[in-house]
């Protein structure tokens, strides 16, 4: 069995790792790299692999990160099986069709052609096979896998994988991303068993979450200044999950009267439509949000709150009088909505820019979180005098001692290797380090290309 690594080796994005036996070859997740701009000059390059000869995808959410190359691969000739859950599925079409278009966009302002089009992603859904939770499936002769809950956003799995190679058998278990775990809304991260082989990844090794209820407290907080000071909160969100558990949280603060009456604005088409496939996959939510919706709560609507999908509806917000509150596009400050109100409202004292996800090396966000006191934003120098802070008590990734005690689980068999991926060089190494004390096994941080063979 062979292995080579084909993103998110010290880094967060591009997660891609190839497997070959004897008789298959299969991808675990097929990301896309971010940073500076939604998309990477390196998501440009070929692969190192020949798409044609890949049989099947594992693919372990609807991340961009994760999915956002599945139309390269297509278009370089893949035609395999994308395996996944039903919610993965349907939030990934959304978000690929989503890319095509910046894709696009962004390819055309440099002048180079995308490097796939939202023909590719209409020819991609053809391939997806939706894989339930918890049940054992033979995928070739010698592929059995099976999908358990991470906990990290509706559908998101983690995969058992049984590779049988001659008389012998190997377990693999690929973490994709792991949840923080009790979230909102979606039930909690699963444990796996056993394995022989382990792919972690390491977000947050190194750093543990604030207690959520540090987290609901800086909201409403802000909340409150935003009103006093007659001012604009923008809080750049991810449409997946991120924005779903933010809704959650203000429905309690208005509905419960916590907070004093603001304008609320969901700036993201995409989210908006997320929220929809939200709505359609009840049955994968745990059992405090379903108890609020069978007592009839909407969990992501409430009063004060507005919806806007189109661009004519996005550009009234910035002619409303102040306070108000902005929920838009772009987690990391870079692409969606959020772009157009940092642009009107950054340099703007009485303003307050509240991050709520991890902001990757390079990115507008990043910049501001670590002080820069000018950032670039759709190719316009913003000077930066608004407030800017973190809530971290709503990452969606495990932290580092949920990461600690999810490896340490992996006990039949006890893991002869165990690799750390998807975080940057640093939260890989501190998390070889502290697991290596507890778990007496082989830690290895691979580098992009590289290749194993067992």
């Amino acid at each position: 069995m062979k292995i080579s690594f084909h993103g998110a080796c010290r880094e967060v994005t591009g997660s891609c790792i190839l497997i070959e036996t004897e008789k298959t070859k299969f991808l675990l997740d097929c990301g896309m790299f971010q940073g500076e701009s939604f998309v990477s000059s390196r998501n440009f390059d070929d692969f190192a692999f020949d798409a044609s000869k890949i049989d099947f995808v594992l693919l372990s959410h609807a991340h961009i990160d994760h999915c956002g190359r599945i139309p390269k691969l297509y278009k370089d000739g893949f035609r395999g099986k994308i395996y996944c859950t039903a919610a993965t599925r349907d939030l990934t079409m959304l978000m690929l069709a989503d890319s095509a278009k910046i894709i696009s966009s962004e390819a055309l302002s440099h002048g180079v052609n995308p490097f796939y089009s939202e023909d590719d992603v209409m020819l991609v859904s053809r391939l997806f096979k939706e894989l339930p939770y918890h049940e054992e499936f033979r995928l070739a002769s010698d592929i059995r896998v099976r999908l358990k809950n991470s906990g990290h956003i509706l559908g998101s799995s983690f995969y058992e994988i049984w590779v049988k190679e001659g008389k012998t058998e190997k377990k693999i278990v690929f973490s994709g991303d792991l949840g923080n775990s009790p979230a909102r809304i979606i039930k909690d991260l699963e444990f796996a068993d056993g394995a022989d082989l382990v792919f972690v990844e390491s977000t947050y090794a190194g750093y543990n979450h604030e207690p959520r209820e540090e987290g609901i407290k800086k909201i409403r907080q802000a909340i409150i200044e935003c009103v006093e000071k007659k001012g604009v909160l923008m809080i750049p969100i991810f449409a997946l999950e991120k924005v779903q558990e933010i809704l959650y949280e203000l429905n309690d603060l208005v509905e419960n009267k916590k907070i004093p009456y603001v304008p609320i604005f969901l700036d993201s088409p995409l989210a908006i439509k997320a929220t929809e496939i939200y709505k359609n996959y009840e049955y994968l939510y745990d059992k405090d949000s379903t108890k609020l919706i069978v007592s009839g709560d909407d969990l992501f609507d409430f009063p004060g709150l507005e919806f806007t999908l189109t661009s004519q509806q996005s550009r009234v917000i910035n002619d409303l009088r102040p306070p108000k509150i902005i929920l838009a596009g772009g987690g990391m400050c870079v692409g969606g909505r959020i772009q157009y109100h940092l642009k009107f409202n950054l340099d703007d004292p009485n303003s307050h820019v509240l991050l709520v996800a991890y902001q990757v090396q390079g990115s507008v966000g990043r910049k501001l979180l670590t002080g820069h006191k000018t950032v670039v934003v759709d190719n316009v120098n913003i000077p930066v005098r608004a407030k800017v802070s973190i809530v971290n008590s709503y990452s969606a990734h495990a932290d580092h001692d949920a990461l600690l005690s999810w490896l340490k689980k992996i006990k039949s068999p006890k893991p002869q290797y165990i690799f750390v991926v998807h975080g940057e060089e640093e939260a890989n190494i501190k998390l070889k380090t502290e697991a290596s004390k507890k778990i007496k096994t082989n830690f290895i941080i691979p580098e992009y290309g590289e290749v194993y063979e067992f």
